[in-house]
């Protein structure tokens, strides 16, 4: 995995392991290799951007991908998974409700947020539902290569979803409960007042040493995702 992730605009974290942040909505897509498999984290805002990413991984791994986490149900993370034909596609539970309840919310908000409107009603058309729904943790072996899904709690949304890759860094994707180019958004789906301890079980779960993926922006460590943490307490008045 290790050549070529550079030149293709993939940033490596550690030993089969990368991301990729996408044009437009600063979104990050990663991606996890072991012998046996493949993840990808979030598949980005159109059925064009999940094919797009499905061949630039295919091209630097020579083989397809096995299983999509998605770390919640918005639009830019979610609208490319039908571009991974075949793949157990994996979410927090409660997942596939939302996105069933709320396909024609997310095709209009993909439309506010600049998509083309064509593009997010073919996406929202084809979006596809988990298969499985991590309750509280789901561990995977890509072949020599651990993954752990782990649902710390609600914040950004109701069915946040975090993967953690062990290693030297470990390396912790958080979505959109941290977000490092802006504030953290808190929307209509949100879950303000369970966001900071939220943010307590993901420092649990990641550790002083991790790096911190953000759901947009850059790689950030456990100081800033504490201090983000007391910053959404002070916002939301909660301890």
């Amino acid at each position: 995995m290790e050549h070529g992730w550079e030149e293709a605009r993939w940033e490596r974290l550690a030993t089969g392991c990368a991301r990729r942040r996408l044009p437009g909505l600063d979104a990050t897509v990663g991606v996890v290799v072991g012998t046996d498999g493949m993840l990808v984290v979030d598949t980005g805002s159109t059925l064009a951007e999940g094919a797009a990413l499905r061949r630039d991984l295919h091209a630097l791994t020579g083989r397809p991908a096995t299983h999509v986490a998605l770390t919640h149900g918005h639009f830019d993370h979610v609208f490319g998974t039908a571009a991974f034909a075949g793949v157990e596609v994996i979410g927090a539970r409660g997942l596939g409700r939302y996105l069933r309840r709320n396909r024609d919310e997310l095709c209009a908000d993909a439309v506010r947020h600049g998509v083309d409107p064509e593009q997010a009603a073919v996406a929202a058309d084809a979006l596809v539902l988990p298969r499985t729904e991590v309750g509280d943790r789901l561990e995977l072996d890509l072949g020599g290569r651990p993954v752990v899904l782990a649902r710390p709690g609600p914040g950004h949304t109701g069915h946040d979803l975090a993967v953690l890759v062990p290693g030297t860094p470990p390396v912790l994707f958080c979505g959109d409960l941290v977000e490092e180019s802006g504030p953290p958004q808190d929307g209509w789906d949100a879950e303000p007042r369970q966001w900071p301890a939220t943010l307590d079980a993901l420092l649990e779960l990641g550790g002083e040493t991790a790096l911190y993926v953000p759901g947009h922006g850059a790689v950030v460590d456990a100081r800033f995702v504490r201090a983000q943490r007391e910053e959404l307490a002070r916002r939301f008045g909660v301890p």
